[in-house]
């Protein structure tokens, strides 16, 4: 009998060329998808929530697969982890209705970049983090910030060459915060991100934190449409996908202990 089992996982994407399977390359979906071949005898398809792009980190991933294997749903996680590489780690398995897909029922996504801000680099950090030796003006970071959040056409923060029906998202919130003083975290939520999105909002960001551009360049920007005005695309390692919403009911399953 098919059923629909829904994992969240958590992974260190720093080997990994993205989520997305690559025939020449390794992968989270591959890895994953060897690892339920490995404990089902079966071939499986993954549906992740979001195709995460290579040296990304997630903290919060979800997807979901069908299986005819009897093996009991909370096991799925200790067979898995079993099977997977320690940068790789299923936290939950749930078993759901089989219309539930990972992507089409997410209802928005929560992404943190982490920017350590300090003159010699972090140790520890160094693949989660991305380094700025010079000085950052937080504040001005927090007020360009402040004008994107809303529903906006973000199509000058897409990278070029992606194609999307509509290049409107609402960005729910963006909050610049600084837990310590060589840390900064800037949150992003919204009800979806475009193509490199999150990135070149950090990157723009980052120009205003440094000085190079004002604040109220964001609206400008906004208003353009075009790619070019922004900044630049901050590097990969930095940014952690750490939460996707889904409907209250499924999401308190997914908490669950």
């Amino acid at each position: 009998m098919k059923r629909n089992i829904v994992l969240s996982l958590e992974y260190d994407g720093t080997d990994w060329h993205g989520w997305q399977l690559q025939k020449n390359a390794p992968t989270i979906q591959g890895a994953l998808e060897a690892a339920l071949a490995t404990i089902t005898g079966e071939t499986i398809r993954v549906t992740g929530a979001s195709r995460t792009d290579a040296g990304v980190h997630a903290r919060g991933q979800v997807c979901n697969f069908y299986t005819n294997s009897r093996i009991p749903v909370e096991r799925f996680p200790f067979a898995l982890n079993a099977n997977l590489p320690k940068s790789i780690v299923v936290l939950k398995a749930v078993e759901v209705d089989l219309d539930f897909h990972a992507r089409y029922w997410a209802l928005g996504k929560r992404y943190v970049y982490e920017i350590c801000n300090r003159r010699q680099p972090s140790a520890f950090r160094r693949h989660f983090s991305y380094h700025v030796p010079q000085g950052l003006s937080v504040e001005a970071m927090r007020q360009a910030a402040a004008l994107l959040e809303g529903e906006h056409d973000f199509k000058a923060f897409q990278a070029v060459g992606s194609s999307v029906e509509s290049t409107v998202r609402h960005l729910w919130q963006l909050k610049v915060e600084q837990p310590e003083a060589s840390r900064i975290l800037i949150c992003a939520e919204g009800n979806g991100f475009l193509y490199n999105m999150v990135r070149i909002i950090v990157g723009t960001l980052l120009e205003v934190g440094l000085g190079k551009r004002p604040v109220s360049d964001m609206t400008a920007i906004l208003a353009s449409r075009n790619r070019d005005l922004a900044g630049p695309t901050a590097p990969p390692h930095g940014l952690c996908l750490e939460k996707v919403f889904y409907p209250p009911q499924l999401s308190l399953t997914l908490e669950m202990g």
